[in-house]
């Protein structure tokens, strides 16, 4: 029975002293935010915004905690890590981060080594958002946006928005397999005059084009939109249209849409049809159309096919006739559709891609007219 009683005693105290190698909230450092930038002698600087989380006195829970901005340099990413740590006195933790931010000179050096380390180091999230920025990466994690608590937070709100493009690690990768990819460009707000320059936010203006891991270009928005619609990514878009025959303006809302493309190989020559379907709203008629009437209507769809036709014509010409970077891809559908052929010639895409015939056959509905002084 003693020998019961002993065994007992010695297994109950070893439960009561808790999990040993359990890390405690007060020794992380949580990284949200990641930036890359090229330094000279061909060294790679790492800069980190740290959340660290403070423990509430008396309640065992977790308070928000200091945001904290520190770099390291190195001759690659892992390297300049290390130097970091040694500022950092604290675990890192890469749970959490949201955002990884590349600086304009290394975008054009090329990336591909940078997200060949995300890749294989497996702590950073997939799921990260990748933005190129104006200048240096570090200044962007580096601003004190007065909406929100960091900079990676007003990165994440403006990706998860959709307005314009938002790019995952993962999708990235998927990207840089092919022979271009793309990615949103972000600037620094200009603060108010007389106010601190780090008071301000970044906020999205212009997608960088990259021609296998290297920038070659950046589109504006307008054209950013035309991408958005020929990958069947858009999301939210305001057009205004002039109706023929009349004097003021039309402006709807998208509600839906749906691209489809349409791959054909016919004698030796590449084609692709361009399909896309639109669901829209009037919010405003300027004009002095009568919306109740159905021939109006008629006659506001074929206004509004022909100007988003007109902003993929324009995307084309830019993207595929300039820039020679399928970033639509075309390459992925023509694989689909005829994978033999695709497999024979899939090293020459660079010289075909610039070649396809692009048509369109855009088809735009409007649902809701509205209640309005012209209706």
């Amino acid at each position: 029975m003693r020998i019961l009683q002993f065994i007992f005693v010695w297994t109950s105290i070893f439960l009561l002293t808790g999990c040993w190698d359990r890390t405690e909230l007060n020794d992380v450092a949580l990284i949200r935010g990641i930036g890359l930038d090229q330094k000279k002698d061909n060294l790679i600087e790492v800069t980190v915004e740290i959340s660290v989380p403070q423990m509430q006195s008396g309640e065992g829970s977790s308070g928000e905690g200091r945001v904290l901005i520190r770099t390291g340099q190195g001759t690659t990413i892992a390297d300049a890590l290390e130097h970091l740590k040694e500022r950092i006195p604290r675990k890192i933790f890469w749970g959490h981060s949201e955002v990884i931010v590349i600086g304009e000179k290394l975008a054009e050096k090329g990336i591909s080594n940078q997200i060949d380390f995300f890749i294989r180091y497996r702590e950073p999230r997939l799921r990260s958002y990748v933005f190129v920025t104006k200048g240096n990466a570090k200044d962007v994690l580096a601003l004190r946006p007065p909406i929100e608590k960091a900079s990676s937070e007003v990165l994440r709100e403006l990706a998860v928005s959709e307005v314009l493009m938002n790019v995952t690690l993962i999708e990235l990768l998927q990207m840089l397999k092919g022979d271009a990819a793309a990615l949103p460009m972000i600037e620094r707000l200009p603060p108010e005059e007389g106010q601190d320059p780090l008071q301000t936010i970044a906020y999205i203006n212009r997608t960088a084009v990259f021609k296998q891991d290297k920038m070659i270009g950046l589109l504006d928005d307008k054209v950013t939109r035309g991408v958005l619609w020929i990958r069947d990514e858009i999301k939210e878009a305001y057009i205004t249209v002039k109706p023929e025959e009349e004097n003021g303006y039309v402006s709807m809302t998208l509600i839906r849409a749906r691209t489809e493309l349409i791959p054909k190989i016919k004698d030796g020559k590449w084609k692709m049809t361009v399909k896309a379907v639109t669901e829209n709203d009037v919010i405003l008629n300027e004009s002095s159309l009568r919306l109740e009437e159905p021939k109006n209507i008629k006659v506001l769809e074929k206004a509004l096919e022909k100007e988003i036709e007109g902003r993929l014509k324009v995307t084309i010409d830019q993207v595929q006739k300039e820039m020679e970077a399928d970033i639509f891809g075309f390459a992925e559908a023509f694989e689909r559709k005829y994978p033999e052929k695709w497999n024979e010639v899939k090293g020459d895409w660079e010289e075909i891609f610039p070649k396809v015939e692009v048509t369109f056959d855009i088809k735009a509905h409007v649902l809701r007219t509205g209640v309005g002084r012209t209706t």
